[in-house]
């Protein structure tokens, strides 16, 4: 299941270490957070597909936190991790959407398990192939053909192409595509964007004039054709 990007938020280092290490191994792209303000203005930047999520967080804690996670980014997956004797709060971080749990001290066979089902449940189709006439995107292995034929991409531009390839017929501005493919931390020019979507232009349409793929939509930005 390579290629899904999981944020681990947890204040204590040995463990936070120990999650990355076992989920690196498997494959996982890994992101840290100390705490739970951390663990938010890191989320436009990281766009996880899961976080883990421990309950007991100083300042603001991982129910409060999983609450934000639902309310803003309700596609993202949350497996919570809670202490021994803290039912109640495993009850109620539950209730508040998180899609699983696991008890401290866990296995780490165990946690890369419950994750995986997690993202095979929550993401039917992440690892799937996407498809647009002779256009043909593989998320997890971030390759992409055209005509059977493999495209170099550099890691930014297939992030672009992913982004708008899996929002087809929707509008994005350049500061939206930013926010979402660079990051909200990112102040570069916006006409970054503009740059990047000749590079993928050039890349997909083999020069022809009409685009076939990526629209612009004068005054306001770009879209992925729906059709």
């Amino acid at each position: 299941m390579s290629g899904f990007r999981i944020l681990v938020v947890e204040d204590e280092e040995p463990i936070r270490g120990f999650i990355r290490i076992n989920l690196e191994r498997n494959g996982f792209e890994v992101r840290e957070a100390a705490s739970g303000e951390e663990a938010l203005n890191l989320m436009l930047e990281t766009l996880p597909h899961l976080v883990v999520l421990d309950l007991k967080l100083p300042g603001m804690d991982g129910l409060e936190v999983c609450r934000i996670l639902r309310q803003k980014y309700p596609q993202v997956a949350v497996l919570m991790l809670t202490a021994r004797g803290q039912d109640m709060d495993r009850v109620k971080g539950l209730e508040m959407g998180a899609d699983d749990y696991v008890v401290k001290p866990f296995n780490p066979l165990e946690l890369v398990a419950r994750i995986k089902a997690i993202l095979r449940r929550v993401f039917p189709a992440a690892d799937g192939e996407i498809c647009y006439g002779d256009l043909s995107i593989f998320p997890a292995a971030r390759q992409v053909k055209k005509g059977g034929k493999l495209l170099e991409l550099t890691h930014r531009e297939f992030d672009l192409l992913l982004f708008l390839a899996r929002n087809p017929g929707r509008v994005f501005n350049r500061d939206e595509l930013l926010d979402h493919v660079w990051g909200e931390n990112y102040f570069g020019d916006p006409k970054t964007v503009d740059v990047y979507i000749r590079r993928l232009r050039a890349k997909l349409e083999n020069g022809r004039a009409n685009p076939g793929f990526i629209e612009t939509v004068w005054g306001v930005g770009y879209r992925w054709r729906a059709e």
